[in-house]
């Protein structure tokens, strides 16, 4: 070998083995790299619920931390029972708080094999919570995954998971604090920023709890929403002439017609607009919008009054008279109108008898509510008296459909008018929520959505905006990133979000 060869032969070794030292330190430094990103970005950040969950690039965090976060909360349409905020209420422990009335919950705790006894039976509190606490592994990419974890940092400063190991943990802490000043119902709301609350309520009800809070304020209104859907139910006679009773005492009014109805009825829609309510809520399986004449509503009001038992006809031409009725009500005092489309409730007839409604055996329905719809509010658009509507639908099938539905009717005296409503229930999720926006942005204007509501029983759901709003700017943030919109729109992409988290709201409900 001569000493050229040698030379290159040595020359390949070093190479070999300098390569080797290159990758190595590549490595170390790779490693030495990441440790000094974890301890930058501190403990909290390492933690499952942190600064930037759900947030997918750099313009979803921009987004959200200078525009979204900070933004006041109109909860246009939940569940809170007006009593408790009004004995500003002082819960016992986090069982109440967190399960009691969620069917949500309830209905994962059966899916995971939770006897009844231990989701609405009588067995203790701390049980009870202990079989949630089993449960929630199991509910990893449920919505139930997220909304249980962001609770508990947002609520309690608990960023621990929840699992059998650290259950009795976690309930203690939030149970002791659940006994303080800080946490009880009305504190609870001032927290999270909620600047307006609408329950849910029906034509029959006292409001005594509205009144008392509107004389007592604590810095967040809570105003009464109309909600009559029990005046519409003739198909159950024993109960409607119980209802009707129940009406004829509050309003005095007898009812012995369907004039005599929408008197009584005229009459608490009054009321409840004295109270501050400026919006009813309509829960429906689909629209109706049947032909009738007066003279046919009268009577089959009169028969199920006596007892008769109505027809399925009779029932949708009922249906669709009352309807039109409580639409033309909201014009008059310019008040919006929801409709919550696609629902079959007490599904599980079993269920039903022993625990009663929501309870969590409701179900998505499959229903035709087009053609039915488009009559209903070109009706209302005919006679010119066509309220403020917001549309919502619970089978995902119907997105598209309620959408080009809504925007038929704009009319351009409002920005919005007529619009489709939020992921509800069932779509109250990432996809759903997402497949919703697609739809309200290809088909409408995203920018004048009026964004988030709870629709919820619970206290500790205001978590439920920031999750939203979080959505909201990973969806605008991936468009900037994919050049989908403009960066140089930037301030307007930010006043967007601003308003989509609480203006667009403040706006179109006027209260």
């Amino acid at each position: 070998m001569n000493k050229f060869e040698v030379i290159r032969k040595r020359a390949g070794v070093n190479f070999v083995l300098w390569s080797g030292v290159r990758i190595i330190l590549i490595i170390l430094n790779m490693d030495i790299l990441t440790k000094v990103k974890e301890s930058i970005d501190g403990v909290v950040d390492r933690k499952f619920i942190n600064d930037d969950f759900m947030l997918t690039n750099g313009y979803a965090r921009e987004l959200y931390h200078e525009s979204a976060e900070k933004m006041p909360i109109i909860d246009y349409h939940c569940h809170l029972v007006p009593r408790q905020i009004a004995e500003n209420h002082r819960f016992k422990d986090l069982t109440e708080v967190w399960l009691g009335g969620d069917h949500y919950k309830w209905r994962a705790m059966r899916g995971n094999g939770v006897p009844e006894e231990f989701i609405t039976g009588n067995r203790s509190s701390y049980e009870k919570f202990e079989k949630w606490a089993e449960t929630v592994p199991y509910t990893m990419r449920n919505p139930l995954y997220h909304w249980t974890h962001l609770e508990l940092a947002r609520v309690f400063g608990i960023y621990d998971l929840l699992n059998p190991q650290t259950a009795r943990a976690i309930y203690d802490e939030c149970t002791e604090k659940l006994q303080t000043e800080e946490y009880r119902g009305q504190s609870l709301m001032k927290r999270f920023n909620v600047k307006v609350v609408c329950t849910t309520d029906d034509p029959a009800d006292s409001l005594e709890y509205h009144k008392y809070i509107n004389e007592h304020p604590f810095g967040v209104k809570v105003l009464p929403a109309w909600r009559p859907d029990k005046a519409m139910v003739i198909e159950k006679p024993e109960q409607y002439r119980e209802y009707i009773s129940r009406l004829e005492s509050v309003s005095g009014v007898q009812i012995s017609g369907y004039a005599d109805l929408i008197d009584a009825l005229r009459r608490r829609h009054d009321f409840f607009h004295s109270m501050g309510s400026r919006l009813s809520d309509h829960g429906l399986e689909t629209f109706y919008a049947e032909d009738f004449t007066p003279e046919e509503i009268d009577r089959i009001f009169r028969n199920t009054l006596a007892g008769r038992m109505p027809s399925r006809e009779e029932v949708l031409k009922f249906r669709s008279a009352i309807l039109l009725d409580f639409a033309r009500m909201d014009y008059e005092k310019g008040w919006v109108q929801q409709f919550h489309i696609g629902a079959i409730r007490d599904n599980n007839t079993r269920m039903f008898n022993i625990l009663g409604p929501d309870t969590g055996y409701d179900a998505i329905h499959d229903v035709r509510c087009a053609a039915a719809g488009h009559k209903f509010f070109n009706t209302l658009a005919m006679e010119d008296r066509l309220a403020k509507t917001i549309l919502y639908n619970l089978n995902p099938k119907d997105n598209e459909v309620l959408a080009t539905m809504a925007y038929t009717f704009n009319d351009g005296t409002v920005p919005g008018k007529m619009q489709l409503g939020s992921g509800w229930w069932f779509l109250d999720q990432e996809d759903g929520m997402r497949r919703q926006m697609n739809a309200l942005s290809a088909l409408g204007l995203f920018s004048r959505f009026v964004g988030m509501l709870t629709d919820s029983r619970s206290f500790l759901s205001y978590p439920r905006h920031e999750y939203f709003r979080r959505i909201l700017c990973s969806v605008l943030g991936e468009d900037i990133e994919k050049g989908r919109l403009p960066r140089s729109e930037m301030p307007f992409i930010h006043q967007m979000v601003k308003d989509i988290s609480y203006n667009n709201a403040a706006r179109y409900f006027n209260f």
